[in-house]
Formats: structure tokens, C-alpha cells, sequence
């Protein structure tokens, strides 16, 4: 009795814990598709989960950064979704690829066309930006969550350092360090490899050669020699069978 009741009494704080921490899980974030590295482009993917039983989620906007303004952003096709950019002139204008940019996306806007994201589901907006800044390790999107009963949850809390996580903690694309010097090295290590493993190849290939001719000689030289030994075996099985006649 006293067992089942510890036992008991171990469920009832596990239903607890799980129904409290569960919130953490189920906020609108932001993770890339590969590498968002500093000074490149990227694809990155806006999740976003449905936290309501009666509800569905038919709307969500995404706040761009002000402050590490990003010249493209172009997102991707979603069935059943509406997509609407929208631009803001800069304070500051940007450069990109030689040219000035005067302009930058400041928020994107889905809507759903039918049920959107309904009620036990989750839902990824992809899109495409660039380019990354070079001068700061994130970047916080604040985002707003519409529910068809048109209650309305604003993801726009920023955490803070040492602090726990708000309970509606902003988007934050961690961004990794720039690639330009990785790729000539990996470049460069990519064609040497290329190269030694062509010389390899060739060398395989060479004693592969010498390999099948010996193989063919042995293999000839012992058809030989079999040969022989039947033809030894047929001639003394004949004398055996003389001298015993006589």
C-alpha cells in the first residue's frame, strides 16, 4: 500500500512538471537550414506550433531587426499561406554587391487561406536572407502569433543574460563565425585530396593489373599440372592392370 501510494504520488509530480514545462517547448522560433554564417546567406525556417485545443493559428508576423537591417529576404511558398512583404526606407543606407541599398524588409506577413495551423500541429515558414551582418552573433525577430477566436500572443521578449527565459521569449537566429577563409582552405585541401586520391586510384589500378595477370598464369600453370597428374594416374593404373594379367 505504501508503495503504490510513492508511486502514485511519483505520476501526479511528473504530470506536474511536464504540464510546466511545456510552455518552453511550444514557442515561435527560428533555426537555419545548414549554416548561418556571418556575412553570407541563408534559408532559415520560422516554427510555428499551435499552443491552443480550440483554435487554430491563421496568422503570423515576423518583425525583421532594425538595427542589422538585411537587403533580401524572400520567403518561400507555403500552400495554404499568403505571403506579404513588407519595406521600410533606412535611416542608413546599405551596401550589397556594390550598390546602395536604400530599403529593407521590415516584416513579413503570412496569413492562412484556409484552416492554418490547426490544433495539435506545427508549421514552418521558410525564408531566404541575406546578407547576414558581420558584427553581432544573433538576430532577434519579434514575432506575432493570431488564433482564429482572434486572441493575439506577442513573441517579442528579449532574453536577457542570467536571467530565466520570458515566458514569450522572441525568435533568435544564433549566427555562426564567417566562412570565407574555411572554404579557400577547405578548397584547397578538397583539391589535394582529389589529387592523391586520383594517384591512389591509379596505383590500385596498376597492381590490379599485375594482380589478375599472375592470377591467370597460376591458374593456367595449375590446369597444367592437373593434367599431368591424371594422365601419371591413367598410365600407372594401365601397368598395374598388365602386370597382374600376366
Amino acid at each position: 500500500m505504501k508503495a503504490s501510494r510513492i508511486a502514485a504520488a511519483g505520476a501526479v509530480s511528473g504530470i506536474a512538471v511536464l504540464a510546466l514545462s511545456a510552455p518552453a517547448f511550444a514557442h515561435v522560433s527560428v533555426q537555419p537550414e545548414g549554416t548561418a554564417a556571418k556575412g553570407g546567406y541563408a534559408v532559415v525556417d520560422f516554427k510555428v506550433p499551435n499552443e491552443r485545443d480550440n483554435a487554430s493559428t491563421t496568422k503570423l508576423e515576423v518583425n525583421f531587426p532594425t538595427d542589422h537591417p538585411l537587403s533580401s529576404v524572400m520567403p518561400e511558398p507555403v500552400p495554404g499561406w499568403k505571403a506579404e512583404v513588407t519595406k521600410s526606407k533606412l535611416d542608413k543606407p546599405l551596401e550589397s554587391h556594390g550598390q546602395k541599398i536604400t530599403e529593407a524588409v521590415s516584416k513579413v506577413t503570412w496569413t492562412a487561406d484556409g484552416k492554418g495551423i490547426e490544433p495539435g500541429y506545427f508549421q514552418k515558414f521558410p525564408v531566404s536572407l541575406g546578407a547576414l551582418p558581420e558584427d553581432t552573433d544573433q538576430l532577434v525577430f519579434k514575432a506575432v502569433q493570431t488564433y482564429s477566436n482572434k486572441e493575439v500572443v506577442r513573441w517579442i521578449e528579449v532574453q536577457q543574460e542570467g536571467q530565466e527565459e520570458p515566458e514569450t521569449p522572441a525568435p533568435v537566429l544564433e549566427l555562426a563565425a564567417a566562412e570565407g577563409d574555411a572554404h579557400g582552405a577547405s578548397g584547397a585541401e578538397s583539391g589535394e585530396d582529389t589529387e592523391a586520391a586520383a594517384q591512389n586510384t591509379a596505383a590500385d589500378s596498376g597492381s590490379g593489373d599485375g594482380s589478375d595477370t599472375t592470377a591467370r598464369v597460376l591458374g593456367i600453370v595449375g590446369i597444367v599440372v592437373g593434367a599431368a597428374g591424371v594422365a601419371y594416374g591413367v598410365l600407372a593404373g594401365r601397368r598395374r592392370d598388365s602386370g597382374a594379367t600376366a
